[in-house]
This record gives structure tokens, sequence and C-alpha cells, in this order.
């Protein structure tokens, strides 16, 4: 697998989060590894510059093989998707452990200079996220446990065992919570994509198709915050740079509600929608926001990206995916 030394390896580089990096990382000179479990052609963005390697990275020997030579690493790689998702798939995202233990041991058998692990905001205790007017937030959050079944227990168990390998092995690793990354590039469709690009896709619909009503998961009055995928990228490699050695919050804090989300797109689409809640459906915890207190203490950090500048983004590519799909 391996083509030689390489400046950085991207785990999931065929992920949306993954080919905004990789393209990220190309762009400053850099020699990078991309490596994902998905056929290339299913890859959200292939960069010709980079080593693009089709691997199963929940396997020790391909763990070993993508991580040869590689001088620093970004953990990306996961089996998740939207809240629909996560729900109905606990056993498949908690086996991810696989992947995250397997990349660990490899990057500690090659001496990897640093080592860049994405955590989720779903490590945070469900207690703590039962009303919508939520209090953000903050790292110290994340214990006693009682994270998103599933999902959000593998997330911070592997964030325990970067901590472990960096105090029993001296590795430098890193860790960041991803608070509800969105942007073009994504998931749109299909059952995976989060709340950011399908309510996107929903108005797209109506715009298209000239019916301007749409479903909506729960009442609508859940609370969220959104961060725009060029933040995702920036604020990644600054924590992996950094000197900051425990999980921190990466994410924004500007707290809205899906019918705000709704509200904004709509604005955008130029069009108002009837709504139906179907309050059967999945909806995941009550209210999160990200406490960005600690990152702006130690990094200076906010995001650059408003949510409203960000979903007009998105909004604009999602609109081309769904009239090239309904041509």
């Amino acid at each position: 697998m391996s083509a030689g030394p390489v400046d950085v390896l991207v785990a999931g580089g065929g992920g949306f989060i993954g080919g905004h990096l990789v393209a990220d990382l190309l762009a400053q000179g850099k020699t990078v590894r991309s490596v994902d479990v998905k056929p290339l052609e299913e890859w959200y963005q292939v960069h010709p510059d980079a080593q693009n390697v089709q691997a199963d990275v929940s396997l020790l020997e391909n763990a070993m093989a993508a991580t040869e030579g590689a001088g620093e690493v970004f953990m990306l790689a996961a089996d998740m998707g939207g809240m629909g998702f996560i729900e109905n798939n606990k056993a498949l995202c908690m086996l991810s452990v696989l992947t995250s233990t397997h990349m660990l041991q490899a990057a500690k058998a090659h001496d990897v200079e640093r080592y860049f692990y994405s955590s989720s905001a779903c490590v945070y205790a469900a207690d703590k996220q039962t009303d919508t007017a939520v209090t953000a937030l903050r790292e110290a959050d994340a214990y006693p446990a009682m994270p998103e079944d599933g999902y959000g227990w593998e997330k911070l168990f592997s964030e325990r065992m970067c901590r472990h390998f960096s105090e029993d092995y001296g590795m430098t690793t890193r860790v960041a919570r991803y608070h509800n990354v969105y942007g073009p590039e994504g998931t749109w469709t299909g059952g995976r994509e989060k709340a950011p690009a399908a309510v996107c896709r929903k108005i797209a619909e109506a715009v298209i198709t000239g019916r301007h009503e749409l479903d909506i998961w729960g009442d609508g009055e859940q609370t969220r915050s959104f961060m725009y995928i060029d933040d995702c990228v920036q604020g990644s490699q600054m924590i992996l740079a950094g000197d900051f050695a425990e999980p921190i919050n990466l994410g924004s804090s500007e707290l809205v509600s899906i019918n705000q989300l709704y509200t904004i797109v709509e604005e955008i689409a130029g069009i108002r929608c009837k709504r139906n809640y179907q309050l059967d459906a999945p909806q995941g915890v009550r209210g999160r926001n990200s406490d960005n207190t600690l990152i702006q203490e130690v990094y200076g950090w906010e995001p650059s990206i408003t949510l409203a500048d960000g979903m007009a983004r998105t909004y604009a590519w999602v609109y081309d995916q769904v009239k090239r799909s309904m041509a």
C-alpha cells in the first residue's frame, strides 16, 4: 500500500470532512495519503495529487500499511451518519472501535509524530441536553459518562485510548470534539445526511417541484449549533499543531432551532413552505450547543463563517445536486 513517505495520512479521506481536509493540505504543498474503505468511485472527493488508497483500516494489517511512512495522522474514519443512522445502527457505530484501536496501534508502531482523533459532541452526557434552552456544553460535561448510545460511547472510549497511548507510550495525540459539521460536497440524501443538508434538499425539492410542503423530524424546536466545513478543516489543523493535550470542542456557539434552520434556508431560496411535523421520527437530544470558552482561551479561535453564509453556500451546492438527480 505504501508508496513512500508522506507528510500526512488522512484516514477517512474519502468522506466529507476528509475530502476537504486533503484538498487543503495539498494546497499547502504537503504530500498526502488519503485512505478510505469505500471504492474510489464512491469517495466524496478524489484528489489526483494525493496517494489515494481504498482499504479497510479496521483491519490491523491495513492500518499498519496505511500508516507506514506518515509523519502525521488525521484519524477521521468512522461508520456514522445523521441522527436517523446513529439511532438505528448502534452496533455498526460501536464497531468503529476497531478502526480507532488499530489506527492508534499502527501510529505507535510507525512512530507517527502527531496523531489527531476526530471525536464528537455525542460524547456529552445526555442529562445535560434535555432542554431546548441548553447550557452550552463544556469539555468537563463529558463526565460522569452518559454519552449517545452506540456512537457516543465509541467516541468517548477512543478519546480515552488516545489519552492512555499518550501517557503510556509518549505519543502526541490531539482530540477535537466536532459539533455538527456541514457544507458542500457532503451527504445530502440516502439516510446518512445531517440536518443542514437534509433541510437544503427538502427546500430545493420544494422549489423545483413547486410543492411547498415538507416534513420535519420532531417538533422543530430541538436546538443545535452547526460548524461550516472550512472552519472545521482549519480548526483541526490548528489543534493538531497545538500544545493542548486534552479533548477540546471544535464547533460554533451560534445556537438555532431546527425550525429556525428551515427559515434561514427558506429565505435563501425565496419561498415559504407548509411544515408537517413527524413527532415519532428520530430527533436526538433536545438541545446541544458548543461552549467555546476553552478553545478561545487556548487558541483565540472562533468560527469565521456565520450560519447564514454557510447555509447559503451549502444550499447552492445541494440545489445543483437535486436538480441534476431530478433531470
